[in-house]
């Protein structure tokens, strides 16, 4: 049985440096924004259209990582290295297949894909070079995930850190050579990113060669390996899917309200996302850990993980919660300048700053089930999540509060009704042994 100092180390040793491979992929984009931005205004909203793209399919296939950690933590925990190397390694094969995919259906539907947008000519046109050339980095991105998954399953988070930093600066020095040097504009700034992005696929295949001659682990795909991996990743891109809904339905619902509301909840969803770094990096130290437990067959393990990480997300949340409604007042003034703005999201603000701790236990909560292999639950969960939540953003729409009430509700809905109500589901989960019982 682990000691609980022993296991406040091992999540610290996990969490932090996850902390900083999580935070390089919004870097690659503040990178772009900034060094495109000095091009002009319409580079920068071509920018603004291919990023939204993306970032939607990125974000939907995050699974290929969290989905990766716990089969190789299992195998980890139970002694069995060089199984462990090998479903990493199929999860890299299958990330590969669907990035390929992906990439070829992307760069032909680009210029559909941007039209969504009904964007002036000018715009579009930006906009269409950047997404087309960025889609040839999207198989990248998707190995990038399942190679991490793979190291923190072998309870590893720093070399991914390693990797993310080295990916960071590559890619800020062959942007300004792209763009800057050879005057490719933002074609420049995409083709940079697309190098380091296969830069890092190079490192980690040099690791995970290593790895496998370590281990003898085998570096051909194997058709259980890889279909276990999509079966799990399957459940988890449909818990995924039913989130980005209600991501995109609160955004439209916000659009409704008017101009400076939606501005309003940028800001107010800014501040939860970088919140949610930290919360997501506890995530994957609860995975890590709770893969590794149940892959030793110590339910009692998996328990007090399941609690210690609990524990530090709800604290965590209360912290950070605090932090938010002290500073209530300005992040508004930090973000625009306008006194008008600040107040505005002022209220709004004490709503996500009230939810913090709630917001600390799911992410934590989700974590530990993902650890679990409990992907099939998560993702019935999160449909059932959306049947009170969608008619209360449904209700907002049709009454159409304005100004600070009506941001108000909009954060009610989404920071309290659906956090709420995920923590009662996830909850309902682990107050049972159903989820140790069911994937020991």
């Amino acid at each position: 049985m682990t000691a609980p100092s022993t296991l406040n180390r091992d999540i610290l040793k996990l969490a932090l440096p996850a902390l900083g491979a999580l935070i390089a992929e919004p870097l690659f984009l503040m990178l772009d924004s900034v060094m495109i931005g000095h091009l002009g205004t319409v580079p920068l909203a071509g920018l603004g259209i291919a990023s939204a793209v993306l970032q939607t399919i990125v974000g939907l296939m995050v699974f290929l990582a969290y989905s990766t950690t716990p089969a190789v933590a299992r195998k980890f925990g139970a002694g069995d290295a060089r199984s462990a190397v090998s479903v990493g390694i199929d999860g890299m094969w299958l990330a590969l297949g669907l990035g390929a995919v992906l990439a070829t259906a992307g760069y032909l539907a680009t210029p559909w894909l941007v039209s969504w947008f009904n964007a002036p000519a000018d715009v579009a046109a930006q906009a269409t070079i950047y997404l087309g050339i960025s889609m040839g980095g999207l198989p990248a991105m998707l190995i990038v995930f399942a190679a991490t998954g793979l190291l923190r399953g072998l309870q590893n988070t720093v070399t991914p850190l390693w990797i993310a930093g080295a990916g960071f600066g590559a890619n800020a020095l062959l942007n300004y050579i792209f763009i800057y040097g050879f005057g490719w504009g933002i074609g420049g700034s995409a083709a940079g990113t697309v190098v380091a992005q296969w830069g890092m696929v190079g490192a980690y295949v040099l690791i995970v060669a290593r790895l496998a001659r370590r281990h003898d682990a085998r570096l051909r795909p194997q058709r259980d390996g890889v279909a276990g991996n999509a079966r799990s990743g399957g459940w988890l891109l449909l818990r995924t899917v039913s989130l980005r809904l209600t991501l995109l339905l609160t955004v439209a619902v916000a659009t409704s309200l008017g101009t400076e509301e939606l501005a309003g909840w940028q800001i107010a969803f800014t501040m939860f996302s970088f919140a949610a770094f930290a919360l997501d990096a506890l995530a994957i130290a609860a995975q890590a850990l709770i893969g590794l437990a149940l892959g030793r067959d110590d339910p009692r393990a998996a328990r007090l993980v399941l609690r210690r990480t609990l524990a530090w997300g709800a604290w965590f949340g209360v912290i950070v919660g605090a932090l938010i409604g002290g500073l209530s007042g300005v992040i508004g003034l930090m973000f625009t300048g306008s006194a008008d703005l600040a107040a505005l999201v002022m209220p709004a603000l004490i709503v996500l700053a009230v939810a913090q701790p709630i917001c600390g236990m799911v992410f934590v909560l989700d974590g530990v089930l993902m650890g679990a292999g409990d992907a099939k639950y998560l993702a019935i969960v999160g449909l059932l999540n959306l049947v009170p939540t969608l008619p209360a953003l449904w209700l907002v729409a049709v009454l159409h509060p304005t100004g600070a009430w009506g941001l108000v509700w909009v954060a009610i809905c989404f920071f309290g009704l659906y956090m709420v109500v995920r923590l009662v589901t996830l909850g309902a989960r682990i107050r049972t042994d159903a989820w140790i019982e069911n994937n020991i």
